[in-house]
Order: structure tokens, then sequence, then C-alpha cells
């Protein structure tokens, strides 16, 4: 199933504890155990264009995440980042960035 097209995420369930984010060479996995939950975390993914970075976020806002930071160059992290942020409903924020090299 995908998810996310802007970042091109499939989800999938490799076993009945673990579920598994896809993208064209990176992948990431949510694993239900006994160990303490991590909270905040920061979660960023690429994107190939300006343009798609623009199309998440919108998507992200359209389905009630809360902005964080729109879309923009940032060069403070390096010339060329252009990303955006949004919180999910729990709190964790999600970045997808094109770093434009």
């Amino acid at each position: 199933m995908t998810i996310a097209p802007h970042a091109g995420l499939r989800l999938t369930y490799d076993e009945p504890d673990r579920v598994r984010l896809s993208g064209p060479d990176y992948r990431f996995s949510l694993i239900h155990d006994e160990r303490p939950l991590t909270e905040h975390v920061h979660l960023a993914f690429p994107a190939p264009d300006d343009a798609t970075v623009r199309a998440f976020h919108a998507a992200a806002l359209a389905a009630g995440y809360e902005d964080y930071g729109s879309p923009r160059e940032r060069a403070l992290y390096h010339p060329g980042y252009y990303g955006a942020f949004v919180l999910d409903t729990d709190g964790h924020n999600v970045e997808i960035v094109n770093h434009n090299r």
C-alpha cells in the first residue's frame, strides 16, 4: 500500500509485530516490543525536487497535520537545503527535504 506518494513510501506488514515503511533506496521499521516508547521523534524523508516538498506539505496539512515549517530553502543547514516540516497528531516532527545537490 502506498501511504505517502510524495515521499515514495510504501507500507508493509512483515511480521505480526512489525510495520515497515520503505522507499526506493531505504526502509524504516516499527517494531512492537516491551521497550519504552520514544517520544517526539524527528523523521526526515528525501524528496527528488522542491515541487515534491511543496506537495507533501500541502497534503499533510490537508490531512490534519500541524504546520511546523513551511516549504523553503534553509541555508542554515547547507545551501540548497529545501525542506518542510509538520507535526503529526502525536507531536512527532515529520520532514521532507530536497538537498538540491
